[in-house]
């Protein structure tokens, strides 16, 4: 067997099954053949890929290099294909969409499904990444598109078409002394927002354009920040706000994902910062149907979120 996708499904259930005979039932053949396919893999690689005397089985340093290096095989290979989509299926318009996963969660369930249902013909292909890789990939071709937010941050050479947005909040949990009990959103008279700056802060990554503002705001207060943890998720940064490791700037499109929980939102005024989604194609390129079907479908949508 050959298949890297199905080598990791075989070692998968015979590491949470950790018994040869019940791993055999469960992918549908016998247990001669599962040993001998196991063995048949160490003999080529030289070395035991299995602690299989203990249970549970686990995977011996020879296979956690073996395992990593079909993972490699297998990604690769959906790589290729879909690399290789836009000539194996003529009759598919693929286009290929940049997005920052945290951003994707939200807008990219209001902007798909329409356009998949008016546009069957069309495959879409996603490559989720921060920002400026995404605007790398588009000025390079490697995608065709990059939906993103904050077009004042974008890079020279990308052509935007911009449509709605969403306000920003500082979140404030319940273990802060600035909380006040028994509101939710709050009003600007109700906190000074260079008091909120100095305040310990769990922040997205230097890399996300919500994080460029931030320190935008912060430089333009003339602020050292005390920033407790950074994620790569706004989404996880916005959660751990809210369970009580600091103060967060998050968006509302996130905050009305989270569980419902006692936290006061102070509003940003949009002249401070404000937060608005583009899709972005290269300047000057040529337009495929199928792209600018997507544009207008884009240009049409009610993309506005606010929280009451």
């Amino acid at each position: 067997m050959n298949d890297p996708e199905a080598l990791l499904h075989y070692l998968d259930t015979l590491l949470r099954e950790s018994n040869f005979t019940q791993a055999a039932k469960e992918l549908y053949v016998s247990q001669p053949y599962l040993t001998q396919l196991i063995k048949r893999i160490e003999k080529k690689v030289g070395a035991k890929i299995l602690n299989r005397d203990q249970i549970p089985f686990s995977l011996t340093e020879a296979g956690i290099i073996y395992y990593k290096y079909l993972e490699n095989i297998s990604y690769d290979n959906q790589q290729l294909d879909r690399k290789l989509a836009r000539f194996t299926r003529p009759d598919k318009q693929v286009i290929r969409i940049g997005i920052l996963e945290s951003l994707g969660t939200f807008l990219l369930p209001e902007v798909l499904p329409g356009f998949l249902s008016e546009n069957p013909n069309v495959e879409i292909q996603l490559f989720e990444a921060f920002p400026r890789q995404n605007e790398v990939r588009l000025l390079n071709e490697q995608i065709d598109c990059y939906i993103g937010q904050t077009p004042e941050t974008t890079n020279r050479g990308l052509k935007l078409f911009i449509n709605g947005g969403e306000q920003y909040y500082f979140v404030i949990p319940p273990t802060s002394s600035l909380y006040q009990e028994g509101k939710f959103i709050l009003s600007l008279d109700d906190l000074d927002l260079i008091e909120l700056l100095n305040q310990p802060l769990v922040l997205s990554a230097p890399e996300s354009a919500i994080r460029h503002q931030v320190n935008g705001l912060l430089q333009k207060f003339h602020i050292k920040p005390n920033i407790i943890m950074e994620s790569n998720s706004i989404i996880t940064a916005t959660n751990l706000s809210i369970n009580g490791i600091g103060l967060t700037i998050s968006t509302a499109s996130i905050l009305k994902r989270m569980s419902q929980t006692p936290i006061n939102l102070f509003p940003l005024d949009s002249k401070i910062m404000n937060l608005k989604f583009f899709l972005a194609i290269k300047e000057g390129k040529n337009i495929p149907k199928s792209l600018e079907k997507l544009i207008n479908h884009f240009e049409k949508l009610e993309l506005n979120t606010t929280i009451k």
